[in-house]
C-alpha cells in the first residue's frame, strides 16, 4: 500500500535500453545467390528492433526477384523498409544503383560496408543507405533530390503516401513498386488493396507468387500509377 504523500517512483531509461546491436553474421540463399549480412535472430516489436532482422516478407520478395532478375536488370532501385538490407543486397547483383531506406540506417551502412569489403562480392550496383520514416516529406524530398533516377522498388497509409510520391516523380520512366505482402490479419489484407486504390494506384497480384513463408501466406503485388 502506498503511504500517504509518497510520490510514485519514476524510472528513466536510456535509449540504449531499446537498442540491441548483438548482430550475427548470417548466410541466406535465394536461387543461385548467396548473401551474407549482419542481423538479429529475434526481436521485439519495438520500432528500433523490428527492422534489424529478416522478416518473411523479405524472404518472399527475394525468392521472387531471384527468379525474375531480368525485370530489374540495369535499373535503379529505391527500397522502402529495407530492414537489414537483404533485398537491396540481392538487387545490387543485377541493378545499376540501389538506395536502401529505413528508420535505422546504421545497420544498413554496416551491411553495405560488409559487401564492399568482401573479396567474393558480386555487387554490380552502387549501394547507398538513407534514413527514411514513412510520411516524412522532408526526408523523402531530400532522397529524391539526391537520387533523381528511375526507381522500381519496395502504418499502410503512410507507406502508400510515400509510394505515390515516388511513382509520380518517376512517371516518365514508367516506374513500378514491387510489394511482397505477408498476411498477419484479414483486416490488413483488405487495407493494403483499399489504400493503394485510395492513393490513385493500380495494384495487381503477380501470377504464381502466392506462397507460404514461415507458416504465413504471402503474395507479391506490382503497383503502378493508375
Amino acid at each position: 500500500m502506498e503511504r500517504e504523500g509518497e510520490d510514485d517512483e519514476i524510472v528513466c531509461l536510456d535509449e540504449s535500453f531499446f537498442i540491441n546491436d548483438n548482430y550475427q553474421l548470417t548466410t541466406f540463399t535465394f536461387g543461385s545467390h548467396v548473401l551474407e549480412l549482419y542481423c538479429l535472430q529475434s526481436a521485439s516489436t519495438d520500432f528500433d528492433l523490428t527492422g534489424q532482422l529478416v522478416w518473411p516478407g523479405a524472404v518472399l520478395l527475394n525468392d521472387y526477384l531471384s527468379k525474375n532478375a531480368e525485370t530489374l536488370q540495369g535499373s535503379s532501385v529505391i527500397e522502402l523498409g529495407s530492414g537489414v538490407g537483404i533485398t537491396g543486397m540481392l538487387c545490387s547483383r543485377f541493378c545499376r544503383e540501389v538506395v536502401l531506406t529505413d528508420h535505422n540506417e546504421e545497420i544498413l551502412k554496416k551491411n553495405i560496408e560488409l559487401q564492399e569489403s568482401s573479396q567474393n562480392s558480386l555487387c554490380c550496383a552502387e549501394l547507398k543507405a538513407e534514413k527514411l520514416e514513412w510520411g516524412n516529406s522532408d526526408q523523402l524530398n531530400s532522397i529524391l533530390q539526391r537520387h533523381s533516377t528511375e526507381f522500381d522498388l519496395s502504418s499502410v497509409p503512410l507507406l502508400f503516401d510515400t509510394v505515390e510520391k515516388i511513382l509520380s516523380v518517376g512517371r516518365e520512366n514508367k516506374c513500378k513498386f514491387i510489394l511482397a505482402y505477408v498476411s498477419r490479419a484479414k483486416v490488413m489484407d483488405t487495407l493494403v488493396i483499399s489504400e493503394a486504390i485510395r492513393h490513385g494506384l493500380q495494384i495487381n497480384e503477380v501470377t504464381g507468387t502466392r506462397a507460404v513463408v514461415q507458416n504465413l501466406e504471402g503474395v507479391v503485388f506490382e503497383i503502378t500509377l493508375a
